[in-house]
């Protein structure tokens, strides 16, 4: 079936600013409130929410088998569950609703009365049910980092990490979109110096710049997923803000890896990109030697060029950009991650969320958390309002931005954008 949304001479009648995120080549998915007080699943052009609940009601979407409540919902799931077909025809269909050259809507004022939100007029939600969450550890340069940090720089990696996608689960309960702030967690640390622990606020709250995407019902109990087949179960992508409290993560490090330095919060920008509109930016990914295992092997472009960038804004003070990075590092593909996650025959359901875990580049500049910026606080950030960052304070905010752009069109993620509140009280 062709990607007839992805033509990028289409034009919409809606305004789209130059440089937008969501031109009409893009055509996101998301769940927003309208200033009605109704839930509904929606889209994205330029700075206007599309319901898609009130679309289908008013047979825009005739011909293409939905349930007649497919967009009347609160999540994404069953959407999801519908397959690549029913996405691509979807998709389709809105790129030709919104085309210039068609009236049918254009010309309809009542209709697009109903349809039609300004972005500032609604409010975004969580676009799914997380049931749940698998956080990948997935880029050779922070693992290298982290490595050198914390064990022996001779030996950095792990002896397994270019054998298999490394990784663990998390807790969907406290993933969160952007614009909910979150709270400074407490924990268990042992301060340098001290024999026995300390229990309190965590004083290293840092960051973590990921991409997260989304699956569909992918397959049963004991079935694995293969490698060439993974991505057509993979609905999206998300930015994804993996919080972390690094000193209460190096105590409980060992033998368990993460888990309250991970599962207190993780924030994600609330549009769904398909991978059919990030089809024109896909690249090769790193090398991989030594060889993966056949169940791991893939020919072709599995990577893809997608610009991230990380800004910190302090309270009531300007953003400070702090990283510029690229999701074509990630040593291992998504495809791989879905391939080895399922080898052991793991059920994947649709609205899981996959993290890839901190995206590193081969520059300090691009490094993916406050921990390798400043080397474990060693060389503190410097602030435009000439204050200095070794981790994250309370009233700052974490600003995180994605986007792809080639020649033709430009598509993005808008962004995740989180503040850090003090430890929570109980009034």
């Amino acid at each position: 079936m062709p990607l007839r949304a992805n033509d990028p001479s289409r034009k919409s009648w809606l305004d789209v600013p130059q440089d937008s995120d969501f031109p009409i080549q893009n055509i996101p998915f998301g769940v927003f409130i309208t200033k009605d007080d109704v839930v509904t699943i929606g889209t994205r052009i330029g700075n206007y929410a599309i319901d898609l609940g009130a679309l289908q009601q008013l047979n825009y979407f005739e011909g293409i088998e939905l349930t007649d409540d497919m967009f009347m919902q609160d999540t994404l799931n069953d959407f999801i569950s519908d397959g690549k077909k029913t996405w691509r025809l979807v998709r389709n269909r809105i790129a030709e609703i919104f085309d210039s050259n068609n009236p049918e809507l254009r010309d309809n004022e009542k209709h697009r009365e109903t349809i039609i939100f300004n972005i500032e007029d609604v409010e975004m939600q969580l676009p799914v049910l997380i049931g749940d969450y698998t956080d990948f550890y997935s880029s050779r340069e922070h693992a290298t980092n982290v490595g050198k940090m914390f064990r022996d720089p001779e030996n950095a990696l792990l002896p397994n990490w270019l054998h298999i996608p490394v990784g663990y689960h998390g807790r969907s309960s406290t993933i969160v979109p952007s614009g909910i702030p979150i709270h400074r967690p407490q924990g268990q640390t042992l301060p340098p110096g001290n024999e026995t622990p300390v229990f309190g606020p965590s004083k290293l709250v840092d960051f973590e710049l990921e991409m997260a995407f989304i699956t569909t019902d992918a397959n049963i109990m004991g079935e694995p997923i293969p490698v060439e087949e993974a991505e057509d179960h993979i609905f999206g992508m998300v930015l994804f803000n993996d919080w972390s409290a690094r000193d209460i993560q190096k105590w409980e490090y060992v033998p368990l890896g993460p888990f309250l330095a991970k599962n207190f919060a993780s924030s994600m920008s609330p549009w769904i990109v398909t991978l059919d509109a990030l089809e024109p930016f896909r690249t090769k990914g790193p090398e991989q030697s030594p060889e993966p295992m056949d169940y791991l092997k893939h020919e072709g472009e599995h990577a893809f060029d997608i610009n991230l960038q990380v800004a910190l804004q302090p309270e009531d003070g300007n953003e400070n950009v702090i990283c510029n990075s690229n999701f074509k590092y990630m040593y291992w593909s998504m495809a791989q991650q879905l391939a080895h996650h399922t080898v052991n025959g793991c059920r994947v359901n649709s609205g899981d969320l996959m993290g890839s875990g901190t995206i590193s580049g081969p520059t300090p500049d691009s490094f993916g958390s406050m921990l390798e910026l400043t080397w474990g606080g060693k060389n503190p950030i410097k602030l435009n309002d000439g204050t200095e960052r070794k981790f994250i304070n309370d009233g700052d905010t974490v600003i995180m931005r994605g986007y792809c752009k080639n020649n033709n069109v430009r598509i993005g993620f808008g962004e995740v954008k989180s503040k850090l509140l003090p430890p929570f009280s109980r009034k």
